[in-house]
């Protein structure tokens, strides 16, 4: 019997996404003929290294199957067990999958279901790079822009430049130990808005793995119209 360690994935899909300017949940907005969340499912399937991939729906959610037909099989899990926010949905999914059979120390890759753009290579340079981690990671990019504050009174004008070295966009997937996540999000609250600053607020310094610039998370509408484009040059 092998003990080693199983990654599994984790796909928050319970809410409604109020900034994307989409008439219902956005992750079920059409792009390129299929639904956002489809797009981030097929990528994730691709991945051998998974051993399975839950999502996590709302509970009064039943436009899942109609909008990702395709997501079936051993390895395509779902739970109508999300939260209120990112970080309850996420929690009651650790739960499932501590129900389904995973243990303690398989790792646990949760991902936002609206970074709809994921490449299966992507996932698989961030589990090379943090599967023998003793605390795990995620794909992040290095800030590349001047980065400006705003005035606290008038939040469109500059109230300082503040210097970008050593900063960094943090994406998804982001990898932790299930065991350690739980303990995490269970300390960190519901406010918390990743799970690496759920780590973090342990006091460990989780790895940050080198992401790209085209896993963007679909929030605003333009981000939709940006996506559809890429997607075409694929």
């Amino acid at each position: 019997m092998n003990d080693a360690p199983r990654c599994f994935a984790l796909v928050p899909c319970a809410g409604v996404g109020a900034r994307a300017g989409t008439t219902g949940p956005k992750q079920y907005e059409r792009l390129g003929g299929q639904s956002v969340v489809a797009h981030t499912l097929r990528a994730l399937a691709a991945v051998p290294e998974l051993a399975a991939t839950l999502v996590v729906l709302a509970a009064q959610d039943r436009e899942f199957e109609t909008q990702v037909p395709d997501f079936a099989g051993p390895r395509a899990w779902v739970a109508r067990c999300g939260g209120a926010t990112r970080a309850q949905t996420v929690t009651h999914g650790l739960a499932e999958l501590r129900e389904r059979g995973a243990a303690e120390q398989d790792w646990v890759l949760v991902h936002d279901a609206a970074r709809c753009l994921l490449r299966p290579a992507w996932v698989q340079r961030l589990i090379g790079a943090c599967r023998e981690d003793a605390v795990g990671g995620l794909l992040a990019l290095p800030l590349a822009d001047t980065l400006k504050a705003a005035n606290g009174a008038d939040g469109g004008r500059v109230q300082a430049t503040l210097p970008r070295a050593g900063k960094w966009l943090a994406q998804t997937p982001q990898m932790f130990r299930l065991g350690l996540l739980q303990r995490a999000l269970a300390q960190a609250g519901p406010a918390v808005t990743d799970e690496s600053s759920a780590v973090e607020a342990l006091g460990l310094a989780p790895r940050l793995v080198p992401g790209e610039i085209e896993n963007l998370k679909l929030t605003w509408p333009a981000d939709f119209a940006l996506a559809a484009r890429l997607l075409e040059t694929r």
